[in-house]
Protein backbone atom coordinates (compact mmCIF):
# COMPACT_ATOMS: atom_id res chain seq x y z
CA UNK A 1 0.00 0.00 0.00
CA UNK A 2 1.03 3.59 -0.36
CA UNK A 3 0.63 4.60 2.93
CA UNK A 4 3.93 2.65 3.32
CA UNK A 5 5.35 5.65 1.32
CA UNK A 6 6.94 8.58 3.60
CA UNK A 7 7.14 11.76 1.31
CA UNK A 8 9.10 14.64 2.49
CA UNK A 9 7.85 18.23 1.65
CA UNK A 10 9.29 21.32 2.25
CA UNK A 11 7.04 23.94 1.63
CA UNK A 12 6.67 27.29 3.55
CA UNK A 13 5.37 26.83 6.74
CA UNK A 14 1.87 28.82 5.76
CA UNK A 15 -0.83 27.66 3.74
CA UNK A 16 1.23 26.11 1.12
CA UNK A 17 2.40 23.36 3.80
CA UNK A 18 -1.16 22.87 5.03
CA UNK A 19 -2.29 21.88 1.38
CA UNK A 20 1.15 20.04 0.70
CA UNK A 21 0.10 17.83 3.53
CA UNK A 22 -3.73 17.40 2.87
CA UNK A 23 -2.70 16.74 -0.79
CA UNK A 24 0.14 14.03 0.57
CA UNK A 25 -2.63 12.35 2.82
CA UNK A 26 -5.25 12.07 -0.18
CA UNK A 27 -2.85 10.02 -2.08
CA UNK A 28 -2.65 7.80 0.75
CA UNK A 29 1.14 8.97 1.53
CA UNK A 30 2.55 9.64 5.25
CA UNK A 31 3.67 13.79 5.12
CA UNK A 32 6.71 14.48 6.74
CA UNK A 33 6.60 18.64 6.34
CA UNK A 34 9.48 20.02 6.68
CA UNK A 35 9.73 23.35 6.08
CA UNK A 36 13.04 24.45 4.08
CA UNK A 37 12.22 28.25 3.53
CA UNK A 38 10.92 31.13 5.88
CA UNK A 39 9.80 34.53 4.01
CA UNK A 40 11.19 37.85 5.17
CA UNK A 41 9.56 40.65 3.81
CA UNK A 42 11.87 43.29 2.35
CA UNK A 43 8.69 46.26 2.74
CA UNK A 44 9.66 47.21 -1.30
CA UNK A 45 7.54 47.67 -4.10
CA UNK A 46 8.11 47.55 -8.01
CA UNK A 47 9.16 50.61 -9.42
CA UNK A 48 7.21 51.92 -12.52
CA UNK A 49 7.87 49.76 -15.94
CA UNK A 50 5.58 49.05 -19.14
CA UNK A 51 5.61 45.65 -18.09
CA UNK A 52 5.78 43.83 -14.35
CA UNK A 53 6.68 40.16 -13.88
CA UNK A 54 5.78 38.53 -10.49
CA UNK A 55 7.59 35.30 -10.20
CA UNK A 56 5.60 33.94 -6.92
CA UNK A 57 2.34 34.16 -4.87
CA UNK A 58 4.66 35.09 -1.77
CA UNK A 59 5.27 38.15 -4.05
CA UNK A 60 1.64 38.98 -5.19
CA UNK A 61 0.37 38.97 -1.66
CA UNK A 62 3.20 40.84 0.11
CA UNK A 63 2.38 43.59 -2.87
CA UNK A 64 -1.34 43.19 -2.51
CA UNK A 65 -0.85 43.73 1.40
CA UNK A 66 0.98 46.89 1.19
CA UNK A 67 -1.43 48.23 -1.04
CA UNK A 68 0.42 47.85 -4.57
CA UNK A 69 -1.22 48.06 -7.78
CA UNK A 70 -0.07 47.10 -10.81
CA UNK A 71 -1.54 50.28 -12.84
CA UNK A 72 -1.21 50.54 -16.42
CA UNK A 73 1.79 47.92 -16.71
CA UNK A 74 1.44 44.44 -18.42
CA UNK A 75 1.21 42.74 -15.75
CA UNK A 76 3.11 39.11 -16.32
CA UNK A 77 2.84 36.27 -13.93
CA UNK A 78 5.48 32.90 -13.89
CA UNK A 79 2.48 30.38 -13.69
CA UNK A 80 -1.12 29.58 -12.45
CA UNK A 81 -0.66 29.81 -8.86
CA UNK A 82 0.93 33.75 -9.09
CA UNK A 83 -1.56 34.55 -11.75
CA UNK A 84 -4.85 33.16 -9.07
CA UNK A 85 -2.81 35.25 -6.78
CA UNK A 86 -3.09 38.21 -8.72
CA UNK A 87 -6.27 37.97 -9.67
CA UNK A 88 -7.33 37.79 -6.53
CA UNK A 89 -6.16 40.72 -5.28
CA UNK A 90 -8.06 42.37 -8.25
CA UNK A 91 -5.48 42.72 -10.57
CA UNK A 92 -5.86 41.78 -14.06
CA UNK A 93 -2.98 39.45 -15.04
CA UNK A 94 -2.13 39.62 -18.95
CA UNK A 95 0.76 37.65 -19.71
CA UNK A 96 1.20 33.90 -18.35
CA UNK A 97 3.72 31.66 -20.34
CA UNK A 98 2.78 28.04 -21.00
CA UNK A 99 5.61 26.97 -19.79
CA UNK A 100 5.89 27.97 -15.70
CA UNK A 101 9.71 28.83 -16.07
CA UNK A 102 11.97 31.27 -16.02
CA UNK A 103 13.00 30.24 -19.18
CA UNK A 104 9.41 29.67 -20.19
CA UNK A 105 8.09 33.27 -19.57
CA UNK A 106 11.27 34.85 -21.13
CA UNK A 107 11.06 32.92 -24.25
CA UNK A 108 6.65 34.06 -23.77
CA UNK A 109 7.69 37.80 -23.71
CA UNK A 110 11.09 38.53 -25.84
CA UNK A 111 9.11 38.97 -28.80
CA UNK A 112 7.08 42.04 -27.05
CA UNK A 113 10.11 43.53 -24.65
CA UNK A 114 12.79 45.24 -27.05
CA UNK A 115 13.48 48.52 -26.12
CA UNK A 116 10.71 48.22 -23.22
CA UNK A 117 11.30 48.60 -19.64
CA UNK A 118 10.72 45.42 -18.17
CA UNK A 119 9.86 45.34 -13.62
CA UNK A 120 11.16 41.61 -12.30
CA UNK A 121 9.70 42.03 -8.36
CA UNK A 122 10.56 38.72 -6.66
CA UNK A 123 12.73 36.94 -3.65
CA UNK A 124 16.47 37.20 -3.39
CA UNK A 125 17.00 33.77 -5.21
CA UNK A 126 15.48 34.36 -8.49
CA UNK A 127 17.32 33.02 -11.29
CA UNK A 128 19.22 35.24 -13.59
CA UNK A 129 18.08 33.27 -16.10
CA UNK A 130 14.49 35.59 -16.39
CA UNK A 131 16.47 38.76 -15.66
CA UNK A 132 19.56 37.61 -18.43
CA UNK A 133 16.82 36.40 -21.20
CA UNK A 134 14.69 39.73 -20.94
CA UNK A 135 18.03 42.06 -20.96
CA UNK A 136 19.16 39.96 -23.84
CA UNK A 137 15.56 40.57 -25.54
CA UNK A 138 16.40 44.16 -25.27
CA UNK A 139 14.41 44.88 -22.43
CA UNK A 140 15.84 47.73 -19.65
CA UNK A 141 15.52 45.47 -16.69
CA UNK A 142 15.18 46.78 -12.76
CA UNK A 143 14.71 43.95 -10.34
CA UNK A 144 13.52 44.62 -7.10
CA UNK A 145 13.37 42.05 -3.97
CA UNK A 146 10.46 41.94 -2.17
CA UNK A 147 11.41 39.40 0.40
CA UNK A 148 14.22 36.84 1.27
CA UNK A 149 14.13 33.43 1.74
CA UNK A 150 16.08 31.94 4.98
CA UNK A 151 16.07 28.76 6.36
CA UNK A 152 13.90 27.86 9.57
CA UNK A 153 16.13 26.93 12.25
CA UNK A 154 15.34 23.36 13.01
CA UNK A 155 14.86 22.39 9.65
CA UNK A 156 15.97 19.00 8.89
CA UNK A 157 13.90 16.17 10.36
CA UNK A 158 13.23 14.99 6.80
CA UNK A 159 17.49 14.88 6.32
CA UNK A 160 17.49 12.65 9.56
CA UNK A 161 14.42 10.27 8.30
CA UNK A 162 16.65 9.91 4.70
CA UNK A 163 20.29 9.35 6.24
CA UNK A 164 18.28 6.39 8.68
CA UNK A 165 16.76 5.13 5.20
CA UNK A 166 13.07 5.47 6.43
CA UNK A 167 12.00 8.17 3.84
CA UNK A 168 10.37 7.07 0.57
CA UNK A 169 10.08 10.11 -1.59
CA UNK A 170 11.02 13.97 -1.26
CA UNK A 171 9.66 16.92 -3.24
CA UNK A 172 11.49 19.87 -3.74
CA UNK A 173 9.74 22.33 -5.06
CA UNK A 174 12.59 24.71 -5.73
CA UNK A 175 17.05 24.94 -6.11
CA UNK A 176 16.71 26.80 -2.85
CA UNK A 177 15.13 23.77 -0.72
CA UNK A 178 17.22 21.29 -2.36
CA UNK A 179 19.96 23.74 -0.95
CA UNK A 180 18.85 24.48 2.45
CA UNK A 181 17.93 20.30 2.69
CA UNK A 182 21.52 19.81 2.21
CA UNK A 183 22.87 22.50 5.14
CA UNK A 184 20.18 21.17 7.33
CA UNK A 185 22.21 17.56 6.99
CA UNK A 186 25.61 19.47 6.84
CA UNK A 187 24.74 20.66 10.23
CA UNK A 188 23.93 17.53 11.79
CA UNK A 189 26.95 15.77 9.82
CA UNK A 190 25.30 13.88 7.94
CA UNK A 191 25.05 15.28 4.44
CA UNK A 192 26.53 12.06 2.53
CA UNK A 193 24.14 9.82 4.80
CA UNK A 194 20.69 12.16 3.59
CA UNK A 195 22.00 11.78 0.15
CA UNK A 196 22.62 8.36 -0.16
CA UNK A 197 19.12 8.16 1.86
CA UNK A 198 17.35 10.07 -1.06
CA UNK A 199 19.56 7.99 -3.57
CA UNK A 200 17.26 5.19 -2.26
CA UNK A 201 14.17 6.79 -2.65
CA UNK A 202 11.67 8.58 -5.03
CA UNK A 203 13.34 12.33 -5.44
CA UNK A 204 11.09 14.60 -7.04
CA UNK A 205 12.20 18.09 -8.85
CA UNK A 206 9.98 20.04 -9.66
CA UNK A 207 11.39 21.34 -12.70
CA UNK A 208 14.38 21.38 -14.97
CA UNK A 209 16.29 23.79 -12.74
CA UNK A 210 16.03 22.28 -9.28
CA UNK A 211 16.58 18.83 -10.86
CA UNK A 212 19.77 20.23 -12.16
CA UNK A 213 20.64 21.69 -8.70
CA UNK A 214 20.04 18.33 -6.92
CA UNK A 215 22.18 16.51 -9.48
CA UNK A 216 25.22 18.80 -9.10
CA UNK A 217 24.88 17.65 -5.33
CA UNK A 218 25.06 13.83 -6.74
CA UNK A 219 21.14 13.61 -5.99
CA UNK A 220 19.32 11.10 -8.51
CA UNK A 221 16.25 12.64 -8.93
CA UNK A 222 13.70 10.05 -9.93
CA UNK A 223 11.11 12.25 -11.51
CA UNK A 224 10.04 15.91 -12.99
CA UNK A 225 6.13 16.54 -13.25
CA UNK A 226 5.26 17.56 -16.79
CA UNK A 227 3.52 20.56 -15.32
CA UNK A 228 5.55 22.48 -12.51
CA UNK A 229 2.90 22.32 -10.15
CA UNK A 230 3.72 21.19 -6.55
CA UNK A 231 0.15 18.39 -7.36
CA UNK A 232 1.53 17.07 -10.42
CA UNK A 233 5.02 16.89 -8.56
CA UNK A 234 3.11 14.96 -5.64
CA UNK A 235 1.33 12.48 -7.84
CA UNK A 236 3.55 11.51 -9.87
CA UNK A 237 6.14 10.77 -7.19
CA UNK A 238 4.00 9.35 -4.88
CA UNK A 239 2.70 6.86 -7.50
CA UNK A 240 6.07 6.12 -8.43
CA UNK A 241 7.15 4.98 -5.23
CA UNK A 242 3.96 3.53 -4.20
CA UNK A 243 4.62 0.28 -6.13
CA UNK A 244 7.54 -0.59 -4.71
CA UNK A 245 5.94 -0.82 -1.31
CA UNK A 246 3.35 -3.20 -2.05
CA UNK A 247 2.77 -6.35 -0.04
Amino acid sequence: MSQQVRAAVFRPDDDRIERAVELLDSLGATPVPDPMLAIEPTGATPEAGEFVVLTSKTGVELLAADGWEPGDAVLCCIGPATADAARDAGWTVDRVPDEYTSAGLVEHLAPDVDGATVEVARSDHGSPVLTDGLRDAGADVHETVLYRLVRPEGAGKSAELAAAGDLEAALFTSSLTVEHFLDAAAERGIREEAIAGLNDAVVGAIGPPTRDTAASHGIDVTVVPDEATFEALAVAAVETAAPTYHE
